[in-house]
C-alpha cells in the first residue's frame, strides 16, 4: 500500500523519503516514437517484466529537487532547468534518450500542483522530487534499450540528517572509491550509489555519519562528500573568507546547491577558488582549512566537524558549524523559502 503523507499540521516527523504523495507522473518513449505526453495517476507499483534491460544493465538515472513552501503563495521549486539539464548529461553517457527540458519541467509543475496539500509547511521542511528514468523494454541483449519510462514520484521531508542542522564526521574509506576517470562519476546514475553503500556502512560503524570520497588514482584528492559536494573554507591574503573547492572533472557530479552557492558566495563578496584540496591539506592540525561543509538538494548545506582517515580522526576548526557555513545555508534557505528576495530567480512558481 502506498505511503501518503499525513497533513503538515498532524506529522511531527517526516524523516527523509519514507512516504509519498497521492500521485506520480509517467512518460514513456520508444525508438520511433519519442516521448509521449505526460501523465497524472496514482502513486502505485510499477509493472515490469523481468527482463527489463534496467535490472540486468543498469541503465537507471534519476535526478532530486525540492518544492518549497512559500508564504502566503503556491509552492515553487528551485531551479528546476539544471536538473533537466543535468538528467540529459547523464541520459547521454548512459546512452539513453535525452528528454525535452519542458517536459521535465512540466512533469514536476504537474505533480507539485496535484499534491500541494502535501507540501508540508514545518521548519526546514519541503516536498522532495525524484525525477527518473529507466530501460523497460524486455531483453538481454547487451545494448541500448529501445523502450524507457520517465517518472516523477515526491515525498514530503524534513531535514536529511535526523538531527537538523550539526556538524558531521565523516570517514575516508582506505580501500574504496566512488568514480575513476572515464567513468560514470559525473553522472547521476543508479549504479554509482550502489556501490558507494559498503562504504556508507563502514563510516557508520566507525562513528561517522558520512563517507568522504577521495580521487581514484592516488587516492590523495578530495571529491566529494557522500552524494554532495565538498567546500572547504580558508581565508585569502588580506584575511577575507575564501571558498576552496574540488574543480568539477569526469569524476564530481556538478551539483545545482553547488553552483548556486558560488553564485550567492560572490554576491555576499565571498570569492570561491575552484582547485584540487589534498586530504592531508584537509586534516593537518595547522592547516588552511577553518570550516569545512558539504552540500546538495537532500541536505542541502551540512557542516563537516571532523574528519577520520587513516592517520585519525581531525576536528575541522572547532568542530562546530562555522560562520561562513551557516550564513551560506541561511541566505539559501532565506531565497528557497520565500523569507528573502529570490534576487538571481531561482524560483519556479508552480
Amino acid at each position: 500500500m502506498t505511503a501518503v503523507a499525513e497533513a503538515p499540521a498532524t506529522v511531527a516527523k517526516l524523516g527523509f523519503g519514507a512516504r509519498f504523495t497521492a500521485h506520480m507522473v509517467l512518460s514513456r518513449w520508444s525508438q520511433g516514437s519519442g516521448w509521449t505526453p505526460s501523465e497524472l495517476v496514482e502513486h502505485r507499483a510499477l509493472e515490469l517484466s523481468p527482463a527489463a534491460m534496467a535490472l540486468h544493465y543498469g541503465q537507471a538515472i534519476f535526478e532530486g529537487l525540492k518544492a518549497y513552501p512559500r508564504p502566503g503563495g503556491a509552492p515553487a521549486l528551485f531551479r528546476p532547468g539544471v536538473n533537466a539539464e543535468r538528467l540529459n548529461r547523464s541520459a547521454a553517457r548512459l546512452a539513453m534518450p535525452e528528454l525535452p527540458v519542458e517536459l521535465f519541467t512540466e512533469a514536476c509543475e504537474r505533480l507539485v500542483r496535484a499534491d500541494a496539500a502535501e507540501v508540508p509547511t514545518g521548519p526546514g521542511q519541503s516536498l522532495y522530487l525524484r525525477p527518473f528514468m529507466i530501460a523497460v523494454e524486455p531483453s538481454l541483449g547487451v545494448r541500448p534499450a529501445s523502450e524507457y519510462l520517465f517518472a516523477v514520484i515526491a515525498s514530503p521531508v524534513d531535514y536529511f540528517f535526523a538531527d537538523g542542522y550539526q556538524a558531521i564526521d565523516v570517514w575516508c574509506p582506505p580501500d574504496q572509491i566512488r568514480a575513476a576517470p572515464g567513468g560514470t562519476g559525473a553522472a547521476k546514475c543508479a549504479g554509482n550509489y550502489a556501490a558507494s553503500l559498503s562504504a556508507k556502512a563502514q563510516a557508520l560503524a566507525n562513528g561517522c555519519h558520512e563517507v568522504l570520497w577521495l580521487d581514484a588514482q592516488e587516492h590523495r584528492w578530495v571529491e566529494e562528500l557522500g552524494a554532495m559536494n565538498f567546500f572547504a573554507v580558508t581565508r585569502d591574503g588580506a584575511g577575507a573568507p575564501l571558498l576552496v573547492t574540488p574543480e568539477l572533472s569526469g569524476t564530481i557530479l556538478a551539483g545545482n546547491t553547488r553552483g548556486s552557492l558560488i553564485e550567492l558566495a560572490a554576491s555576499l563578496g565571498i570569492r570561491t577558488v575552484q582547485r584540487r584540496v589534498e586530504l592531508a591539506e584537509l586534516t593537518a592540525p595547522d592547516g588552511p582549512f577553518e570550516e569545512a561543509f558539504a552540500c546538495g538538494t537532500a541536505a542541502s548545506v551540512v557542516p563537516i566537524g571532523a574528519v577520520t582517515a587513516a592517520g585519525g580522526r581531525q576536528v575541522i576548526g572547532d568542530g562546530l558549524p562555522g560562520s561562513v557555513t551557516t550564513r551560506l545555508r541561511d541566505e539559501l534557505a532565506a531565497i528557497q523559502y520565500g523569507h528573502g528576495p529570490d534576487r538571481f530567480g531561482w524560483m519556479h512558481s508552480v
